[in-house]
């Protein structure tokens, strides 16, 4: 274990993250993916493929009446196994909380190419939480309140992942801003 010389805490070696960019110069396909690709399961198939139109889809509990995110195989508001179904939502969305990430790089998160980036709870209109980057700005100017709508990156394999941009009358732009 090291010191961090900015912060003066210990930091850990990881050797997971050492083995993996070693597995990665070994895999260009590897090397290339610069975000974690989330799995497609049962529970979130119709969620992921209609990313690939870019809309945004979250569960509904049609017992209680309410929204839910992640998708699951029961409400967790009132328990009810079902039926639960699939709406479409409006991809504006109210951050809830945010933190920017300065040590990208302590995190693993090579998409962030060594710069800062946020992480935010958005709550959206439709009264679900999502955990989401928030890019577009300067990570630091992130704030509790902001409105945000939502933004596609593209996966490999067709998928798309939702982030959240700034709010604006031409919506966010995809492009993140230099945060220096």
């Amino acid at each position: 274990m090291s010191a961090d010389p900015v912060r003066n805490d210990p930091v850990s070696t990881n050797a997971t993250s050492t083995n993996a960019a070693s597995a990665d110069a070994a895999d260009p396909e590897a090397a290339a993916r610069t975000r974690f690709e989330p799995p497609m399961g049962a529970e979130s198939g119709p969620f992921w493929e209609a990313t690939r139109e870019g809309r945004l889809l979250v569960q509904w509990c049609t017992a209680c009446d309410r929204g839910l995110f992640y998708p699951r195989t029961l409400c967790p508001h009132c328990g009810a196994p079902g039926p639960l179904e699939w709406r479409e939502a409006s991809g504006r969305a109210i951050v809830h909380a945010a933190v920017v990430e300065h040590r990208p790089e302590l995190a693993g998160a090579a998409f962030a190419q060594g710069k800062p980036f946020c992480i935010a709870l958005v709550d959206l209109e439709e009264g679900v939480r999502m955990m989401t980057n928030v890019v577009g700005c300067p990570p630091g100017d992130v704030t509790i309140g902001m409105a945000v709508t939502v933004t596609w990156e593209p996966l490999s394999d067709g998928r798309q992942l939702a982030l959240f941009g700034p709010a604006g009358p031409a919506g966010p732009a995809r492009e993140d801003a230099d945060p220096s």
